[in-house]
Parts: C-alpha cells; structure tokens; sequence
C-alpha cells in the first residue's frame, strides 16, 4: 500500500513556506503522493457564524496549489480529494487539469465529487438536483476532450461545439480519475467509469472493505478489470493517547490501522492533518501545527 500526505491547505498552517517544507518532506521521506481539497466557501448560520467545520473555513484553491507544487517537486505524484463536477465547466477542468498534468511530466490524479453544500451550489448557479445524471455527462465530457484533437460532444448538461482541444494531457488517455461518495450509486459509478474509489473524511474506515467491495462489483459487472482499480483513503490522523478510532491513536496504532486497511484492500493512504481541527483551523498555532506535523510525518514515513 502506497502512503501519501496532504499537505497544508486548510487554515493557518496554509503558508507558501508550510506547504513547501511538507512538500520537501515527502520528496525526501519516500511518501508516494501529496494532495490537496476543494472548498469554494463555508455556509455562515442566522448569528453569521460558520455552519461548517474548522477544516473547511479557510482552504487555498487547490488547482492554483497544485500548479505550485508541479514547480518545486520531481517525484511525488500530485492529487486532489476531490473537486467538485458540478462547479466549473467540463472544459475549463480540462484545460487546467491538463496543464498542470504537462507542468509535473505526467504525475497528476485526479479526485472527482458531485459536491453537498447547497451554499456552494446556489453561488456557482448550478442546481443541485440530479447530481448523478450531471456527473455521468460530466465525465463522458472530460472523456471526449482529454482524446486531444477534434472533440465533440453533445450531452443532456454539457456541449463542446465541433472545435481542436490542444495539447493533450501527458499521461494517455487522461490523467487517473478517481471518484468520490458513500452511497450505493456512487461507489458503483466509480467502478463502472474511473480508474478507482476516493473515501471521504467520514467514511467509516472500519467497514472501508464493504465500499470497496460494491466499487468491485460494478467494474466486474461492467466488464471492467477490477484488480486494476485504485482504492484511496483519506487517512485521517491524530495523535492521541486518550481517544481511540482508526487512525487516531498512538504511533503503534496509527501502524497497526494502516496494515488494516491494506488488508481490507486500500491501495494507498494519505495522510492528512488538515481534517484535525486542531491544526487545519484558522485559529490555529501555526508554528504548533507544523511542529507536530513534523513529529508525524517523521514517524509514519513509508519504510
């Protein structure tokens, strides 16, 4: 099982010195990948107080920080968990996707989801009904124009008028899409259309197999080489010698967990400390924060 990390995205920490020290880190440790998120916005309540937690209230756009990273990296493969079909145009994802694809030679996944706030929905002016139906057209989209050349293609939400669509992504046919959800639908559109499955911050890694299982099954179902699948989980660390759930826990068990989910057919794991909230949060100590990312990511450096 391959180990990854995020790197730092999400509140405070979110420094261009931050993010380029993580960076190092992982070039020099041996982890395999380093990935960011997406969040447009966070919903504020009557009192305009955030609904949404910590993680997610101040987050750097992930495509502008990838491109970033495609310039002060040689190895790790960079990756998004996830961005969000419904909220930029199939082209206009092509066309940046591929550009950092060609700016890191070729080491690019990418994370796709149907997106959940309504808040975001509503300030992208997309309706967030028929998430599904839009993202099957989305991806059938994203197909056409990835094939470099002429592209056309006409949908029941997108169109691309007969037109060239240059240069093509370096990796061929297209840069890895994973898919994200928990539902039963989502987990078998990743295993009929992607090239594998993303778990979110609130899957219940414990029962991570079962999903991985219905993922399998639509591939297989639909003629598809499940075995070629990758299966990606955020791994959600926190150091803690008074809780106790997977992935949170001392080092011991933070090792134990991750031979777990590779025995229940994870493929990789990235570990992000975006999602504590005591160290992806605004209101965070960033020197605090990096200084027990640091400590982590020392002690769970692949090898």
């Amino acid at each position: 099982m391959d180990i990854g990390l995020a790197v730092p995205i999400s509140g405070s920490w979110a420094t261009v010195p931050n993010i380029a020290e993580i960076s190092e880190i992982a070039e020099r440790s041996g982890y395999h990948s380093i990935w960011t998120f997406q969040r447009l916005l966070s919903g504020v309540g009557p009192d305009d107080e955030p609904t949404l937690a910590p993680q997610y209230r101040s987050v750097l756009d992930p495509l502008a920080l990838m491109a970033y990273l495609a310039a002060i990296t040689t190895r790790v493969r960079l990756g998004v968990a996830v961005l969000n079909l419904p909220f930029v145009a199939p082209i206009v994802t092509a066309k940046a996707l591929t550009t950092i694809d060609i700016l890191s030679s070729g080491r690019l996944d990418v994370g796709f989801g149907t997106g959940w706030q309504a808040e975001e929905f509503d300030a992208v002016g997309v309706s967030i009904e028929r998430r599904g139906a839009r993202a099957n057209d989305y991806l059938a989209c994203l197909e056409a124009i990835w094939r470099g050349g002429i592209v056309e293609h006409h949908g029941e939400f997108y169109d691309v008028p007969r037109s060239l669509v240059d240069p093509p992504p370096v990796q061929r046919p297209h840069p890895p899409v994973l898919l994200g959800g928990l539902s039963d639908a989502a987990l078998r559109r990743a295993g009929r259309l992607a090239n594998g499955w993303i778990s979110s911050s609130q899957a219940d890694l414990s029962k991570i197999d079962q999903s991985i299982d219905i993922v399998r099954a639509a591939a297989a179902d639909a003629g598809r080489d499940a075995d070629a699948l990758r299966f990606v989980c955020r791994g959600v660390v926190k150091l803690s010698t008074e809780q106790r759930s997977p992935l949170v826990g001392t080092f011991e068990q933070i090792r134990a967990d991750l031979a777990d989910l590779a025995a229940r057919g994870v493929t990789e794991v990235f570990v992000d400390l975006n999602f504590d909230s005591t160290i992806g949060s605004p209101d965070a100590d960033p020197e605090e924060s990096m200084r027990r990312a640091r400590e982590i990511l020392s002690e769970l450096a692949p090898g």
